[in-house]
C-alpha cells in the first residue's frame, strides 16, 4: 500500500469555466483529444470525491479536466473550498483556466446561435453576460490560465490549448509578449499592459507608414531614440526582477502586452525586440503581433 504511494502519478488536474459562450465546449473537446478525463459540470462538492476514486484507479486516469460553468453558480464557493483542499494535497496538481471574450463578441455568438444567456432572465443578453462578469469575477481572479477567445477561432482556440497545456511545455515557465493597439482595445488575457505611444512614431514618415516594425528600416528607427533606449533599459531591469519570481509563484505563463496606437509599427518593434532580451534570461519567449494586419494605414 505505501510503496502504490510511493510510486503514484501526480494528477493533472484542470478546471475549465469561464464566460458563457467564450468556447468552453472547444476546451474540453481539446482536452478529451489530449487524453484527458473529462466530465462537464461536476458540482464541485462532489470534486474531492470523485479524486479520491481518481487516485484509486491505479493510474489509469492521471489527467483530468472538470467544466464548472453558471449551470452550477450556486456551488462556486463549495468550488474554492475544494480547489484549496486539493492544493494541500501533494499528488494533486489542480489549474484553473478562464476563458473568456469581450461583451460584443458574446453578444454576437448568442444572436448567431440563437440562445438565451443563463442569466438574461428576459432580457438582452448584454444583461446577462454583465451579470456573469460581475459573478465570475473572483473566479478569474484565481486562474492560472486566461484565453482571451475574442479573435480566436475554433481551430485557434484548440491550438492554443494544445501550447498551453502539453505535458513536454506543463512545468516550463514562458513568456508571451503580445503587440496590440490602443484602438483595437486592450487584450483581456495581458498579465502586464506596458504603453508606448510616448515614442516617436514611423507613421508619420510617408515611406515607413504602409511598412510594419518586422521591417529593418522601421525596426531601427523605433530603437534609435534616446527615450526608446531609456525605455527599454528601464523595462528590461525590471522585467529581469519580476520574471523569477512569477516563475516560483507557481506561474505557467506570463502576458505581457505592449500597445502604440494601431499596433503595427512600435509595439512590434518592441516585443520583437524583448523576445530577445528575454532570451538572455534564459526563459523561453514567444511573440504573437494582434493587430498587425487591421488597418494598414493606420499609426
Amino acid at each position: 500500500m505505501n510503496e502504490e504511494s510511493n510510486t503514484a502519478q501526480p494528477l493533472e488536474l484542470v478546471i475549465i469555466t469561464g464566460m458563457s459562450g467564450a468556447g468552453k465546449t472547444v476546451a474540453v473537446q481539446s482536452f478529451e483529444d489530449m487524453g484527458y478525463f473529462c466530465i462537464d459540470n461536476l458540482p464541485p462538492a462532489l470534486i474531492p470525491k470523485f479524486i479520491d476514486l481518481v487516485e484509486g484507479s491505479a493510474g489509469k486516469m492521471n489527467k483530468v479536466a472538470l467544466v464548472i460553468d453558471l449551470r452550477a453558480r450556486e456551488f462556486f464557493d463549495q468550488l474554492f473550498d475544494a480547489i484549496d483542499l486539493l492544493s494541500g494535497q501533494t499528488l494533486v496538481t489542480p489549474r484553473i483556466l478562464f476563458l473568456d471574450a469581450s461583451d460584443a463578441t458574446l453578444v454576437k455568438r448568442y444572436k448567431e446561435t440563437r440562445r438565451n444567456h443563463p442569466l438574461a432572465e428576459g432580457s438582452g443578453p448584454l444583461d446577462g453576460i454583465q451579470a456573469e462578469r460581475d459573478m465570475l469575477n473572483h473566479m478569474k481572479g484565481q486562474a492560472q490560465t486566461i484565453i482571451d477567445t475574442t479573435d480566436l477561432k475554433p481551430l485557434q482556440l484548440r491550438e492554443r490549448i494544445l501550447t498551453e497545456f502539453t505535458r513536454e511545455t506543463r512545468d516550463v515557465f514562458s513568456v508571451q509578449l503580445l503587440s496590440f493597439g490602443f484602438k483595437h482595445g486592450i487584450p483581456i488575457d495581458a498579465d502586464l499592459v506596458f504603453d508606448v505611444r510616448f515614442l516617436p512614431n514611423p507613421h508619420y514618415i510617408d515611406e515607413m507608414r504602409p511598412k510594419t516594425g518586422l521591417d529593418e528600416e522601421v525596426y531601427h528607427y523605433v530603437l534609435k531614440w534616446n527615450e526608446t533606449q531609456q525605455f527599454n533599459d528601464k523595462l528590461f531591469d525590471l522585467l529581469a526582477y519580476m520574471l523569477p519570481h512569477y516563475e516560483r509563484e507557481g506561474k505557467q505563463q506570463l502576458v505581457i502586452a505592449i500597445g502604440c496606437t494601431g499596433g503595427k509599427h512600435r509595439s512590434v518593434t518592441l516585443a520583437e525586440y524583448f523576445r530577445l532580451k528575454i532570451d538572455e534570461l534564459n526563459y523561453p519567449a514567444y511573440v504573437t503581433h494582434r493587430d498587425i494586419e487591421k488597418g494598414r494605414s493606420n499609426p
